[in-house]
């Protein structure tokens, strides 16, 4: 073992760690042992130091992601090389992780986008079933309010929250916000979120109730982050600056490229796909983003994600989708509309936020899904939530026509990954008729 050790350098490849596979056949990227200290090292550098000064308390992280995912597995070895205490949960179901959460206490979090999402659903719930549910919904908008006001000072842009302002702040504090904290331990004061977008309000609305959410962006290709917001630069939408030895930049088609030592150096057994991605020394991440001038990263979706209509306008899915899962009873969700006259949406409903529904409407728990994506009080809830996300867009942009179907899309029927993400064409295949449907005159 010894002998092993010493003749292993930088450059020896450590794992193949796979793609999700949500645009198509899982691709095994080759990652060396300079690639994984590099990403760990620069996660370290940049948030453990900020978390401990502000925290005054030991770090400690509870790891639920997937170990086959890059993100858990970058994280794992973090943890290790900071001393940072960390435990393991074997699921990322928002109701199995809750409880989790609530006791081991930790002052830190690594997750995706829908657990922020759940957990303020969870929050609104809980606020109805007391009948405060007006109260949570006026404490979802101080708390964004009061989230940007904060933020403005933090950054020397604004003076900050008003008297007003703060006084509403402070009483929903302890109606609302401090409920959030406790559901999540009571003991953390910040998040990384990765994976997809996290909607901007979401992020403002944890941000006013102590809870300080930092976005990162990065693919297995990378090794995990390639850029993440620094601790003493939050800015909420976009996923912040280029990790230390990573560069950025957007191509003539708004294609984001990176370069640097999280990069990995090739696709195990497939040379014609790492030349395509990395034919000229950039990696080409098959994401379209744009940098502001202070070098601030903003992913708007992916090349292959992108519909185009009839009337020949072209359409990010991610944005629409984002902000539809962040508004219950959305559960999941996929944007269609390639080659078709408008946008349309296949949407299911999230089990939790039915109980909570048919609980408060007083219908029997057992009411079969059949009757519920029939109800037009259901609808209506859906329509707000499609208003919602379509408040981001144009007109030519907006979602026209939803179906509501049946069931769940999950890792178990293949239509979501272990990190939570639709896998696109497998939606597409297994509600073709329903895609159909929407079209029909």
């Amino acid at each position: 073992m010894t002998k092993r050790r010493a003749a292993l350098t930088p450059e020896t490849v450590a794992t193949i760690c796979y793609t999700s596979g949500t645009t198509g056949r899982p691709k095994g990227c080759v990652l060396t042992h300079a690639n994984l200290h590099a990403e760990a090292a620069n996660t370290v550098e940049l948030l453990h130091p900020v978390f401990k000064e502000v925290t005054g308390q030991i770090a400690s992280t509870l790891l639920f992601l997937p170990l086959a995912h890059i993100l858990g597995r970058s994280l794992q070895i973090a943890c290790l090389m900071a001393r940072i205490e960390i435990g393991h949960f074997p699921s990322i179901k928002p109701d199995e992780l809750r409880p989790a959460l609530r006791g081991f206490r930790p002052t830190f979090l690594v997750g995706v986008p829908y657990l922020f999402e759940k957990i303020h659903d969870t929050g609104r719930a809980t606020a109805e079933k007391i009948g405060r549910g007006a109260s949570f919904d006026r404490a979802d908008r101080i708390g964004v309010r009061f989230g940007e006001a904060y933020l403005h000072r933090f950054l020397g842009s604004g003076k900050g929250p008003g008297a007003g302002l703060f006084a509403a702040w402070a009483l929903y504090d302890l109606l609302v916000y401090r409920r959030i904290r406790k559901e999540l331990g009571g003991r953390m004061r910040y998040a990384v979120s990765g994976g997809s977008p996290l909607d901007r309000d979401l992020n403002l609305f944890f941000y006013a109730a102590g809870i300080i959410v930092y976005e990162g962006y990065g693919l297995t290709e990378t090794t995990a982050a390639a850029t993440i917001v620094p601790p003493l630069g939050p800015r909420p939408g976009t996923v912040g600056l280029p990790v230390p030895g990573t560069a950025v930049r957007i191509a003539d088609d708004g294609e984001v490229l990176i370069q640097g030592g999280v990069v990995f150096g090739a696709y195990w057994n497939n040379r014609a796909a790492t030349d395509a991605v990395l034919g000229d020394g950039w990696f080409a991440t098959g994401d379209l983003g744009s940098l502001d001038q202070d070098g601030y990263l903003t992913i708007t979706g992916r090349k292959k994600d992108i519909l185009i209509t009839k009337g020949g306008k072209n359409v990010s899915p991610a944005v629409l989708e984002d902000r539809l899962r962040s508004r219950p009873p959305v559960g999941q969700c996929i944007v269609v509309g390639d080659n078709r006259a408008y946008v349309a949406a296949l949407i299911t409903l999230d089990p939790e936020a039915i109980a909570h529904w048919l609980s408060v409407h007083r219908l029997p728990p057992d009411t079969p899904m059949s009757e519920v994506v029939r109800d037009p009080r259901i609808l209506a809830d859906v329509q707000r939530a499609v208003d919602h996300a379509n408040a981001a867009v144009s007109r030519a942009e907006s979602i026209r026509r939803f179906a509501l179907v049946e069931g769940e899309f999950s890792e178990d029927n293949g239509l979501l990954t272990p990190s939570l993400k639709v896998r696109r064409h497998a939606v597409r295949t297994a509600f073709a008729r329903e895609i159909e449907a929407l079209y029909d005159d």
